[in-house]
């Protein structure tokens, strides 16, 4: 049987995206991670390895922390495992 994935989409201020990505990352579950700019174009996309987030993720995190500061508005879409 396989696991078909679902997403969740939250949009956020662009200094709370960074923030948001850290407490999704802690519920667990997570694929991947892509952030949208309000027009919907895709700026980033983060694959998350079942049981690699922390220290590995950490430059992905850096490297977002400076788009967010571009963006007044953002769409953090979440692929989540069932």
């Amino acid at each position: 049987m396989t696991e078909h994935p679902r997403t969740e989409e939250f949009c956020v201020d662009g200094e709370k995206i960074v923030s948001k990505i850290k407490e999704l990352l802690r519920e667990g579950n997570i694929r991947r991670v892509i952030i949208k700019d309000r027009d919907g174009k895709t700026l980033m996309e983060i694959p998350v390895t079942f049981g690699v987030v922390g220290v590995l993720i950490a430059p992905q995190l850096a490297a977002l922390g400076a788009i967010a500061a571009l963006l007044t508005e953002a769409t953090v879409v979440v692929e989540k495992t069932e």
